[in-house]
């Protein structure tokens, strides 16, 4: 492949060529912080030395497009040709050997090596040249999507297997579709990844947890972390593993527990003594009511012994209250409706199963089962016939003959209305801290939708699905790169946003038309160097100048912020 090369009119044998460096040496600079490249050829070796290109370097060149570029895997020369192939670590002949063949190779060596040594050393390394504090970990998960059949499951040399791509329940609203499930930890103050692991798509939340807390245990080095999660970690064998182990916890208690309806029955004849946490304005309307968030601790413990915290959250109820009565019209509006057609005369749902399947629908689609009492009766119709032929006259007979109809009656049930509204708002967080205040424990948990924020650039800024691929171990290997390319975004953006700290900097003008931004993240910082250029004039294919790229004031200002020397975008400094 050519690069892109234009004749100079009226000077025959000049051409002048042009390569885009784009952000690719700011990335890099974080990737060498890392050790990628070096970590990639210390656990994915390439024993076979007939590769003109290491499994490392295909790799590394597939974990940068896939931040920069993120195009599939079959269009992998298309994304780098326009590039400067120093950036990626390649050779300008090598290109030609970047091909998809190639590239799946790779990703079956890195499905076959040791993936979980390979993350624990990647994230030690951060840890030691980022300065992370492990001290409070959050974990999720998602559903990423597939189509296709995908029956067969890749095996590894030493009898591992790939994650098997089945469906499951759908957390992108898919059932439709066969999923993998996608495990994250985050860190807690940044929301740097620290730990992943893909899984069955069928796998239950609940049984995930433990093999993901042991794991990160390797990685911070000690027990005592706080392990954050959602409801799905509030099993009896995850909560006492974990407490028996010497870990620490913070989780939602589900609503099936025994302490959540005791504390819904009691708060319908007291006032809990709230202690408020935080008194903010409205987070989008300036008009709006505060974002207000109180805590209670309710004297008697969970059923284990480990205390309960109790949270009221004031935009929240008025939430729950909101989706309550809209709910509530859009389910009495489909039972009139179903009232109506049943006395259509020529209504066809007749039968009293099919009815009552009906009206369960409805109740169950708008989760509205406890406040709307629907009851299904019997009509009867009455009208008259002839009990001869003919026509009728004076003397004619009729016969009555009494039909039964099926209809339905409906009313809200105030008092469970009431009962649910003494408590909107509410929910409840246990941990076996003892030493954690109730404003602490919310803290703690206020910090689950960074975890939240990581998927959604996964799935829309690295666009992880649609996956173009067909065997299940390259799609887990492909998993492991998109995590290490979420961990390099997630580095930018935390030390653009330390160093706007720590130099007093509110925000950069670095949205389109320099409007200011307060909150950088990475897809707005890599699209300011987007349009970096270097040219070389040549005469008979002969180099005469090269001109570097001019960085702006603004790009200058950004790069400094994060450590990465100018320098780095000229050649002789790469």
């Amino acid at each position: 492949m050519q690069k892109a090369q234009v004749q100079l009119p009226h000077h025959a044998g000049f051409t002048l060529q042009s390569e885009r460096i784009g952000p690719l040496p700011l990335i890099n600079h974080f990737i060498h912080r890392v050790g990628l490249d070096r970590l990639l050829d210390q656990h994915v070796p390439t024993q076979d030395r007939r590769n003109v290109l290491t499994h490392a370097t295909v790799l590394g060149v597939l974990l940068r497009t896939l931040i920069v570029e993120r195009e599939p895997v079959y269009r992998q020369q298309e994304a780098v040709e326009p590039f400067a192939p120093d950036l990626f670590g390649l050779a300008p002949e090598a290109l030609e050997r970047l091909g998809d063949d190639r590239i799946g190779r790779a990703l079956d060596h890195l499905f076959n090596a040791d993936r979980s040594a390979l993350l624990t050393d990647v994230i030690l390394a951060t840890v030691k040249h980022f300065d992370l504090q492990l001290d409070r970990l959050h974990n999720d998960s998602t559903s990423v999507s597939f189509c296709g059949q995908y029956r067969r499951t890749a095996r590894t040399t030493d009898g591992r297997t790939a994650p098997m791509i089945t469906f499951g329940y759908s957390k992108d609203s898919r059932p439709d579709l066969k999923q993998l499930l996608f495990i994250l930890t985050v860190e807690g103050n940044t929301g740097v990844p620290v730990s992943f692991r893909a899984a069955d798509g069928n796998t239950s939340d609940s049984k995930t947890h433990i093999d993901t807390w042991h794991s990160l245990c390797a990685v911070a080095g000690r027990k005592d972390f706080l392990y954050v999660a959602d409801s799905k970690l509030c099993s009896r064998e995850n909560l006492m593993t974990i407490a028996t182990a010497g870990g620490r916890f913070v989780t939602v208690l589900p609503r099936s527990r025994q302490e959540d309806s005791e504390f819904r029955k009691w708060i319908q004849t007291h006032n809990p003594e709230w202690e408020l946490v935080w008194d903010r304005p409205h987070p989008r309307y300036s008009d709006g009511p505060n974002d207000r968030w109180s805590v209670f601790k309710p004297m008697l413990p969970s059923l284990e012994g480990w205390p309960v915290i109790w949270i009221h959250s004031a935009l929240l109820a008025l939430k729950q209250e909101a989706t309550r009565k809209r709910h509530l019209a859009a389910a009495t509006e489909q039972l009139d409706r179903l009232h109506i057609r049943l006395m259509n005369d020529r209504a066809r749902l007749r039968g009293a199963a099919q009815i009552d399947q009906r009206v369960a629908n409805i109740l169950d689609r708008f989760h509205v089962t406890r406040y709307i009492k629907v009851k299904r009766i019997v009509r009867h119709e009455d009208c008259f016939k002839q009990a001869t032929r003919g026509r009728p006259n004076v003397n004619t007979t009729y016969i009555k003959i009494t039909k039964k109809r099926y209809d339905i009656e409906y009313r809200i049930d105030l008092d469970a209305i009431a009962y649910d509204q003494k408590s909107d708002g509410m929910y409840p967080l246990i941990t076996n801290d003892r030493s954690l205040t109730p404003s602490q424990v919310l803290e703690a948990h206020k910090g689950q939708p960074k975890i939240e924020k990581r998927f959604e650039q996964l799935k829309t800024v690295h666009e992880i699905a649609p996956v173009y691929l067909k065997d299940p171990g390259r799609i887990e290997a492909l998993f492991t790169l998109y995590f290490l390319a979420l961990l390099v975004q997630c580095l930018i953006e935390r030390e653009l946003r330390l160093a706007m700290t720590r130099e007093k900097i509110r925000e950069l003008p670095i949205y389109p038309e320099q409007r200011l931004c307060k909150k950088p993240t990475t897809e707005i910082i890599l699209r300011l160097f987007n349009l970096v250029q270097r040219h070389t004039l040549s005469k008979d294919n002969s180099p005469v100048q090269r001109f570097e790229p001019q960085l702006t004031e603004l790009q200058n200002q950004v790069l400094s912020l994060l450590g990465v020397p100018a320098e780095h975008f000229a050649k002789n400094n790469r």
